[in-house]
């Protein structure tokens, strides 16, 4: 055999890998696309910040608040504040790179808390079921009957706002969805052979869970944890807007909304950059996790 057929077959047989058969799914799916690429801009944009924002975003300069963004008719308008400032002249698109970092540490904490107590309860009740799924299907019924909006602004109002009472509140209110998705995905797994070899063979439950169940039902967690990460973020917008989330100074998106609000037919663009933001980002990681559920379903990878 040739080199140059060597080569050819050694070609193909890298082609044909996993992660080039995703690769290639993934760069044809235009939501995957935009989703990744918005959101690795935000998520650059959140790191850099400090570095990226013109202007200290707690810096209160009240001669120059209310200034216009530069693409409004006015004279007070300049490029050294090109977002504008808020009621306090603080600069607003500084504010805004910093709030990226709060959505997204919401977003991303919330998620992770939620998905360690969902999976969990979903793999215990889809591996052990009878009078374990049982309880452990009461538990997931009940948290679906709590309305998260009510029971987050109930309890926050109760302990008090801050950052972290709001990551915690969310974490411990969203994880239903990771629990019902992984409970089925588990009793689906649970009937594959090599799960029964790996019992007949005498290996510890843990490992069963940690090594066969878990990596088959990740693709759907990925899925629900972008899903959870744009509830999050919308949950925390909600609670700042009504003054129960994040608390000045910091600039959250939501809370800038809130601060906005009452000059909408004034300032419009205190409310609709900060909206615009939100709305971006949630769109985002929406088409992400959309796209991460088409790249990696049985009829694409079929």
């Amino acid at each position: 055999m040739s080199d140059q057929t060597l080569d050819a077959a050694a070609v193909r047989a890298v082609s044909h890998t996993p992660a080039s058969r995703f690769r290639r799914r993934a760069l044809g799916h235009t939501g995957f696309v935009f989703g990744a690429t918005v959101l690795v801009i935000i998520f650059l944009v959140a790191i850099f910040a400090p570095w990226l924002a013109p202007h200290d975003p707690y810096d209160q300069v009240l001669d120059r608040k209310f200034i216009p963004p530069v693409w409004f008719d006015s004279p007070r308008a300049t490029w050294d504040h090109i977002l504008g400032t808020d009621m306090l002249g603080r600069d607003y698109l500084s504010r805004l790179l910093y709030g990226a970092r709060i959505s997204l540490f919401i977003g991303f904490s919330a998620m992770f808390i939620s998905m360690v107590i969902g999976t969990t309860i979903g793999v215990i009740a889809g591996y052990f079921g009878g009078k374990v799924d049982a309880v452990c299907s009461f538990i997931i019924t009940t948290r679906l009957s709590l309305p998260v909006v009510l029971v987050a602004i109930a309890v926050v109002s109760l302990v008090g706002s801050s950052l972290t009472v709001v990551v915690c509140v969310l974490g411990l209110l969203i994880w239903d969805q990771f629990a019902v998705v992984t409970r089925a995905a588990t009793m689906q797994v649970c009937r594959r052979e090599f799960v029964a070899a790996s019992e007949a063979l005498g290996t510890s439950r843990w490992r069963i869970v940690v090594g066969e169940i878990l990596p088959n039902i990740m693709p759907s967690l990925i899925v629900v944890a972008t899903i959870e990460m744009a509830h999050a973020i919308l949950l925390e917008a909600a609670l700042s807007f009504l003054g129960l989330g994040v608390q000045p100074p910091l600039p959250s998106w939501g809370l800038m909304i809130s601060e906005g609000k009452g000059l909408k037919f004034f300032e419009s663009w205190l409310i609709t950059i900060p909206g615009a933001a939100l709305i971006m980002l949630v769109h985002a990681i929406n088409h992400l996790g959309d796209g991460l559920r088409d790249v990696t379903g049985p009829e694409s990878r079929a």
